[in-house]
């Protein structure tokens, strides 16, 4: 009698091929036959896996999916066309087994956690003998990544495919202490977003992609965006972190500030004051990316805090905005202690930001830390460089803030500015109770510059609600003008001109008339 062959649902984990388990490795290199799904003309994520672990003799069975995430003509429809592939794709490997050989079906993740393995165990675990090697989970990978707890105590985890509407993902994820929402793709990932919105947990979600790989990706959910989502994604809430970060109402607590200092090492550490540039990761300069990940403390205002991806053993500080001078004396302190400390701003550290405030306060104490300033992208670059070239020629930056400085001294600069004929890169020009400021300073321009003066009006830049416009200094609008914008005039010498996309660019040329 013929013996029949034994079918194995091997879970090949998330992506790292040293995540595979060693039951699973040993299943897959003594196997007659690894089948794995395959999209068709792509080379297979789970054969790309299990590719180190293969040999030579194995036959290689590759289960080529007849649709994906496209449109199909099939009379069924999508389920149809699936539910024939995999009656189809079972008898090949039942063909195997019924020979006598040993089938390992390989399955990213865990083959009973969404893997395709499941549809070919209904159609062949009644006939066959059978064994389903569990694996490391995207969910698991994911949070291993972020470096923060899935649930603990008695938090309840909650999973959920992002195919489900965006009203049902919302009113789910209300009730959850933390959550994980798998099945993306560009497709779904709006949607997705969107509920976590609803929920009320958009701020303290994280976006991981690709997780465990090489080509892994880890931001905050805001800073997504939706056309690079790949369907080997995935969004985890996690939980309550034991520091408070976060209350357990899911709302953003206001930062209680935290000035506690460690027991001093006895030896002297040292202070890296880092720009983070504009936005997101995609922003942040290798130098700076490897501050922070040298980093012992990361100090800085809590929303600043939240965009370094966090690290195992990392101690945060967050703050409120207006505390520069005790942020920098608090760093100086942990330095002393000899802790390695990222001094957190966005933007470049340098400009309206706080390198000073730590120069300073270094100067003041006369401490003998060393604090190196780490460079960042500015906004007014970022802002300069989306509408082309307007800070193409000599120019100054201005912060309206009186916070710091009267306004009379900012009237005199603005003065200046505009007789000398200086394009001009305003910070900080409105706020929720400083509304009259954009329009006095339109105003005086308007008395050295044409109204037809170009103005680049960028907010956000960057940021998942960014938005850059060209418009006539006299058309200036201070309505539309708020803390996350950035306002460039132009010189005299400033032109825009029309894009190809439709749009109005903006440069200032190099040459100045004689």
């Amino acid at each position: 009698m013929t013996t029949t062959g034994r079918l194995y649902g091997i879970g090949l984990g998330p992506g790292d091929p040293e995540l595979i388990t060693l039951k699973a490795h040993r299943l897959i290199t003594s196997a007659d036959v690894v089948a794995y799904p395959v999209k068709k003309g792509a080379r297979g994520v789970a054969i790309t896996i299990a590719e180190p672990y293969l040999t030579e003799t194995q036959l290689r069975l590759p289960l080529e999916y007849p649709v994906t995430t496209e449109s199909t003509d099939h009379p069924g429809g999508y389920d149809g066309a699936l539910a024939d592939y995999y009656d189809a794709t079972a008898a090949e490997i039942a063909a195997h087994l019924d020979a006598g050989r040993d089938v390992a079906v390989l399955c990213e993740g865990d083959p009973f956690f969404y893997g395709s393995y499941m549809y070919w165990h209904e159609r062949l675990a009644d006939r066959y003998r059978v064994e389903v090697v569990p694996g490391v989970t995207s969910v698991s990978g994911a949070a291993a990544v972020l470096g923060r707890p899935l649930v603990q105590h008695d938090e309840v985890l909650t999973i959920l495919p992002g195919t489900l509407p965006p009203d049902v993902l919302a009113a789910r994820l209300r009730t959850a202490d933390s959550a994980a929402v798998i099945k993306l793709g560009k497709r779904h990932f709006p949607a997705v977003r969107g509920a976590f919105e609803q929920a009320g947990l958009a701020d303290r979600t994280w976006y991981v992609e690709r997780a465990t790989t090489e080509r892994q990706q880890v931001r905050p959910l805001a800073e997504v965006d939706p056309a690079e989502v790949p369907y080997f994604s995935l969004v985890i809430t996690p939980s309550t972190a034991p520091g408070g970060e976060f209350a357990t109402n899911r709302t953003p607590r206001a930062p209680e500030p935290d000035y506690a200092i460690p027991e001093p090492t006895g030896e002297l550490g040292s202070i890296d004051v880092v720009g983070l540039g504009p936005a997101g990761p995609e922003w942040l300069t290798p130098d700076a990316h490897a501050a922070l990940a040298a980093a012992d403390h990361v100090v800085g205002y809590g929303p600043y805090v939240d965009r370094v991806q966090p690290r195992p053993g990392q101690k945060r500080h967050r703050t409120d905005n207006r505390v520069e001078a005790e942020r920098a004396r608090h760093a100086i302190a942990l330095a002393e202690a000899g802790g390695r400390v990222a001094v957190v701003s966005s933007g470049d550290a340098g400009v309206f930001a706080m390198a000073s405030a730590v120069l300073e306060a270094a100067h003041e104490t006369a401490t003998e830390v060393p604090v190196r300033v780490v460079a960042g992208l500015s906004a007014m670059q970022a802002v300069a460089a989306r509408a082309g070239a307007p800070l193409g020629h000599d120019f100054c930056v201005i912060s309206l803030s009186a916070i710091l400085k009267p306004w009379d001294v900012i009237e005199r600069r603005l003065t200046a500015a505009a007789e000398a004929d200086l394009a001009v890169a305003i910070y900080n020009p409105a706020s929720k109770t400083r509304r009259t400021r954009v329009a006095e300073a339109r105003d005086l321009f308007l008395k050295h510059r044409s109204p037809d003066t170009p103005v680049v009006v960028g907010r956000d830049v960057g940021g998942a609600t960014e938005s850059v416009r060209v418009v006539r200094l006299a058309d200036l609008d201070p309505d539309v003008v708020d803390m996350r914008t950035l306002l460039i005039i132009g010189s005299s010498q400033t032109r825009a001109y029309p894009r190809p996309d439709g749009g109005t660019g903006v440069y200032t040329p190099r040459r100045y008339p004689a």
